[in-house]
């Protein structure tokens, strides 16, 4: 997995930070996740194929989270885009996007398929043979979701030597590393743990948007390898944190203790703050394993 953080600040406008905005790659996927003023732009500086865009995830529908998706949808219709492009957000999503086009009289070219969510419980909302998408609802002041990527269990290794050692046919080697026994020239089975390696261990990555702190997603982001987590305040603002519905960087570090989660990644910073490593010193009083998610920064995990 390739997390590009593209924006990680909250909602007032600066001209050197970018609000929230997120490119994960995996699995042959290129994930957007959440939109904000400008997210094109950043795109672009960091040389992100718009092509290999097909599904769009929003968190909700505050301002600086989804305001450059329909300028990013413009784009895609001036670039001639052919490929469907999925949009998964809330319920309105489609109709504050689809307003915006009819009034500009720029409908596009491409399908837009909207999918959009209401439920309150963990849901799968995308899958195919490689990852799955599912839902982390979140407390905000507007209906918000987090999102989980899991990699799916990937095929198996072949170990070359034990393979030819067993005398099995090159024929066989797919079935192999897809988990099968198989018989060999000899008409002899052999077990595939003989002969085979378990794959890549699959990789998990929790994004969790604007939301006060919400102990009851321990369960659905537990163990996942990365968890990136807003902290838009510290402890000395907990008052305004829990008026506003948003967490402070201890808040967010319990809950990736409690998750058991691999690494976190802290963001979605207030703008009154000057030296962002106050909250890394915040956080790693309760969890040790914290970085500080910036705009621009690459994670590959």
């Amino acid at each position: 997995m390739k997390l590009t953080i593209l924006g990680c600040y909250s909602a007032t406008p600066r001209i050197l930070t970018n609000p929230t905005a997120q490119v994960l790659e995996t699995k042959g996927h290129m994930f957007l996740i959440d939109c904000g003023e400008g997210t094109q732009v950043q795109l672009r500086k960091h040389k992100v194929k718009f092509s290999r865009i097909k599904h769009i995830f929003i968190s909700h529908l505050h301002g600086d989270h989804f305001f450059g998706l329909v300028g990013l949808i413009s784009t895609f219709r001036l670039l001639t885009r052919e490929a469907d492009l999925h949009i998964y957000g809330p319920e309105g999503i489609k109709e504050v996007i689809t307003l915006q086009m009819k009034l500009a009289d720029s409908w596009t070219n491409y399908k837009l398929i909207f999918h959009e969510l209401t439920s309150k419980k963990s849901e799968l909302i995308f899958e195919d043979d490689k990852v799955e998408v599912h839902t982390i609802p979140l407390n905000h002041r507007v209906y918000t979701n987090g999102f989980l990527f899991k990699e799916k269990k990937g095929k198996r290794k072949l170990n070359i030597a034990a393979v030819e050692e067993a005398n099995i046919n090159v024929a066989y080697y797919r079935k192999l590393t897809q988990g099968f026994d198989v018989v060999n020239e000899d008409g002899i089975t052999i077990k595939n743990e003989a002969v085979t390696r378990p794959g890549d261990k699959p990789k998990s990555y929790a994004f969790c948007s604007d939301t006060m702190y919400k102990e009851d997603i321990v369960p659905i982001i537990e163990n996942t390898d990365v968890l990136y987590h807003e902290s838009t305040f510290l402890d000395t603002q907990a008052h305004i944190a829990l008026r506003t519905k948003h967490s402070t960087a201890k808040e967010a570090a319990t809950i990736a203790k409690k998750a058991n989660v691999g690494k976190l990644l802290l963001g979605h910073y207030s703008t009154r703050y000057k030296d962002l490593n106050v909250f890394k010193t915040e956080a790693r009083e309760v969890f040790e394993a914290v970085e500080l998610s910036e705009d621009g920064k690459v994670f590959e995990f």
